[in-house]
């Protein structure tokens, strides 16, 4: 059996665990080829990965400031609103707000900051006369748990020298812009926040069945290991905004499955589905089901079209049974005309802080954790394989209801 020494490669999927206001959460990020003899990882994580084999699982707690420089007061800076030059997509004149993420190019007068900057900076406050704009990594100053798993150990054939890859790096890019600023609820929710581009009878728009999968094999096994693990066995299970796949594993042993979407022909071709109900949500918020008549909930990749999400996570909470789980998946591809409009303007991982919002905006869930899967390559069997490297991201938001 090989195992790891700096002459190998090996592939690892990374998970990095930690906490914020409460909240759990786990990012994971898959890293196909790490070179031991050319790649940076942590030291502490890298001296315990040497020597491993296929199978094995290493973890590594850090405190702050070992793997993320410590925030400083010298990174937060207040600029003018005068000195802020972002548009949004329709043109418009962007103004940042509390909690949300900004490439820092849309500044003018900062030092070290030029046009076209794409480095997140997070808007910590708002004033009449400017905002407050954090240069500090959002996971600065918080305990982080590095774990790796390892998938396969291979020999090298050859060096001619290329590519650097800074793991710690890659794996903490992103994640900890789903957190909430000191506590605080983030202001996704400006005028025209749920906004489409496609303002017209949802019926329409999904009157044509559409037999296809919206994200690729990998990412769909992704969530379907996340329901297994966190669906229990011979649960009443509500598929919410379904169509004719529930994503639910086989293996998993449900006592009914009941699914509510919008199209008649794709929930009757539904297998798992143990009843089905046809509503435009958007339409009509309330839910055709007693008061806990479900242990479970899921919502994948759709969460995005809703229009009046608190309305809808308010029946969410009504109809699943004290201490009943709604889990909800999303990854970055959707059907741009039916997006809300907030959904389209923000950072990818920000998105887990929106859903985060939406339970929280009820007050009928608790135990909240997010989840993301990142950087798996693309099946070779799937349509878009040669034309982009990575499979879909998964993303998940559940909390419990209390």
């Amino acid at each position: 059996m090989d195992t790891i020494t700096p002459d190998n490669l090996a592939s690892i999927e990374f998970s990095l665990k930690w906490g914020k206001n409460g909240i759990k959460h786990e990012d994971r990020y898959y890293a196909q080829r790490v070179n031991f003899w050319r790649d940076i990882l942590p030291p502490a994580l890298a001296e315990k990965i040497m020597g491993a084999s296929a199978g094995e699982h290493i973890a590594h707690a850090f405190a702050p400031g070992e793997v993320i420089p410590p925030a400083s007061t010298q990174a937060i800076h207040p600029v003018a609103h005068a000195r802020v030059e972002g548009r949004l997509s329709d043109g418009t004149a962007c103004r940042p707000r509390y909690g949300r993420f900004y490439p820092r190019g849309i500044l003018q007068g900062v030092s070290g900051v030029f046009r076209g900057n794409i480095e997140p900076f997070r808007c910590t406050a708002v004033a009449k006369s400017g905002i407050e704009a954090d240069f500090n990594h959002p996971l600065a100053d918080i305990d982080l748990m590095f774990e790796a798993r390892i998938c396969d150990v291979r020999e090298k054939f050859e060096e001619h020298g290329g590519s650097l890859n800074d793991w710690a790096e890659q794996i903490t890019t992103g994640p900890g812009m789903q957190a909430r600023c000191n506590g605080e609820p983030t202001d996704f929710f400006a005028s025209k926040a749920f906004d489409r581009g496609d303002p017209a009878d949802d019926r329409l728009f999904y009157r044509q069945p559409r037999f296809v999968q919206h994200i690729d094999a990998r990412a769909i096994e992704t969530i379907q290991r996340l329901y297994a693990r966190l669906i229990p066995e011979d649960s009443r299970v509500l598929d919410l905004m379904s169509s004719w796949t529930s994503h639910l594993p086989d293996s998993l042993k449900t006592r009914s499955v009941d699914g509510l979407g919008l199209n008649a022909e794709e929930l009757a071709a539904n297998q798992r589905l143990s009843r089905h109900v046809v509503q435009d949500l958007n339409r009509d918020t309330h839910l055709p089901f007693d008061d806990g008549a479900f242990d479970a909930a899921v919502c994948t990749v759709s969460v995005e079209y809703l229009t009046r999400p608190f309305d809808v996570f308010e029946e969410m909470a009504r109809v699943l049974a004290p201490g009943g789980i709604f889990i909800v998946t999303f990854s970055n591809r959707w059907f741009p005309p039916k997006a809300i409009r907030v959904w389209t303007e923000i950072q990818p991982f920000e998105r887990m802080g929106l859903v985060r919002e939406y339970f929280s905006r009820s007050g009928r869930f608790a135990k909240l954790e997010t989840f993301s899967s990142q950087g798996w390559p693309r099946p070779d069997d799937d349509k878009y394989a040669g034309q982009m490297l990575f499979s879909d991201p998964v993303f998940g938001v559940w909390g419990r209801r209390v």
